[in-house]
């Protein structure tokens, strides 16, 4: 174990290089995540829990937006081995208008039926009311990240995350001073409470696309070339959907089942009190994840490019491998920290600053706990699927393991323990965690099989 570490000079100095922006940028993004949370919950624990639930079908969006960069990503990172600039710009049309295309109707649905959006998460009367003017501003908001998105996703196929991380760095800090201003009626606006914290969001997406607009404009290492953005043809389009298409769906169904996952809680006698914990340790387990997340975008563009500039089986196989067990060595090392922090950091300080008291803390406290011991296959998921497998041009076998696991483990379980059992909330917790249990032997499994190495390029004749 751990025999695939030892690498040539440069390696790490590289692997680093790559994933510590994409590490920063979701730390940042995590962090100021956390703060919007604060702030909601300053004004009580209803206005947390409709946050919480209104974010679900959000979270849907987001989830589609990851997976059409991922799928991007698949393309992008092989055509920019073979340093095909063209085929890059066509790749990231096809991705601009599929993203386009999805969030605006979206956006319009939640617009035109913001509460009939709600009551599919909550029957909680109250928290429908809260959280339907949320919903239907935010959701215009990721109109404008999408594509903010693809273009930053194509930068960091390319092995630019510094680009990103600087973007979504100033847009996140904004949004938390949008939030103070509008949430509370700060600097002569009035006080609109959670719509306050949906304003600032859908303000802070549109700056972010203006600074990308401007960057695109001047930039000169991969330069837009609008005839190919816009028109990027019928080859490449089925190249796209071919690869992509897996990615999307494998997303966009992990999304559906995250938002079940949360309907479920939401549909629970203790609903308030377990969306009042999950909101706070989802968002732990955003910081928990954020390392793991950087190790797999950097995966992703390491195996992708030595793909594309055409390396052997053997030495794929081996970067792989290592590259997983640098994976998993992070989880463990998060695992610990989660460990620790739990019982001298969480329980003291953090779930009273969120006023989280009683059964919601101890709801809490065994969310954490649970995350701490699924962390490192948790870790090494990460990687294999959304990094090694995608990367590898086998999205389709990534898709099967992630969905499996979830739907087939993970939704039912939940459903069982959770709404016909009435079992204790330890139970409940731990069938939310279950997919961890399967995917990783699966993954294993289809690493040493070899079948996830391809090459998903074409030579600039075809295009």
């Amino acid at each position: 174990m751990f025999r695939h570490l030892r690498r040539g000079a440069g390696f790490y100095q590289n692997l680093f290089k790559l994933a510590f922006p994409l590490i920063l940028q979701n730390l940042i993004t995590t962090s100021l995540g956390f703060v919007d949370t604060f702030m909601v919950g300053l004004l009580g624990s209803s206005e947390l829990s409709a946050v919480t639930a209104a974010n679900t079908p959000i979270f849907l969006v987001q989830v589609i937006i990851f997976g059409l960069l991922s799928g991007q990503s698949v393309l992008v990172s092989q055509y920019w081995g073979r340093g095909d600039q063209g085929a890059i710009n066509r790749c990231s049309g096809v991705a601009l208008y599929f993203g386009l295309s999805i969030t605006s109707l979206v956006a319009l649905t939640l617009l035109l039926f913001p509460q009939g959006v709600m009551s599919l998460v909550t029957d909680n009367a109250l928290l429908v009311e809260l959280g339907a003017p949320y919903v239907r501003i935010v959701g215009v908001s990721y109109v404008f990240n999408a594509v903010s998105s693809v273009y930053i996703g194509m930068q960091r196929s390319t092995e630019n995350p510094l680009m990103g991380m600087v973007v979504f760095a100033i847009s996140m800090l904004l949004n938390t001073f949008l939030n103070y201003v509008f949430i509370f009626g700060k600097l002569g606006a009035p006080a609109l409470g959670v719509t306050g914290a949906a304003l600032a969001t859908l303000l802070s997406r549109m700056a972010e696309f203006a600074i990308v607009a401007v960057y695109a404009l001047r930039d000169r290492r991969v330069p837009l070339q609008p005839k190919l953005l816009l028109r990027p043809g019928t080859v490449i389009t089925r190249d796209f959907f071919k690869y992509a298409s897996p990615v999307l769906l494998n997303e966009s169904l992990w999304g559906l089942g995250v938002s079940v996952l949360t309907s479920i809680m939401g549909h629970m006698a203790i609903s308030a009190e377990i969306l009042a914990a999950h909101a706070i340790m989802g968002n732990i387990e955003k910081f928990s994840t954020v390392a793991c997340f950087g190790v797999a975008g950097a995966t992703s563009v390491i195996v992708g490019k030595r793909i594309g500039e055409g390396a052997s089986r053997d030495e794929v196989y081996s970067l792989g491998c290592c590259l997983l067990e640098v994976s998993l060595l992070v989880g463990l090392a998060v695992a610990v920290c989660l460990a620790a922090l739990l019982p001298t950091v969480f329980i003291p300080y953090v779930f009273p600053l969120f006023h989280l008291e009683g059964l919601s803390r101890q709801i809490a406290t065994i969310m954490c706990a649970i995350l701490a011991l699924m962390m490192p296959s948790k870790a090494f998921d990460i990687t294999n699927i959304t990094g090694l497998l995608r990367a590898g041009g086998d999205a389709r076998m990534a898709s099967v393991i992630d969905l499996t696991c979830q739907w087939g483990i993970a939704v039912p379980l939940s459903f069982l323990t959770a709404l016909v059992l009435n079992a204790p909330v330890a139970m409940v917790c731990l069938a939310i965690q279950s997919e961890n249990f399967c995917k990783m032997p699966w993954g294993i499994a289809r690493l040493r099989s070899r079948k996830w190495i391809n090459s998903v390029t074409r030579g600039g004749g075809e295009l």
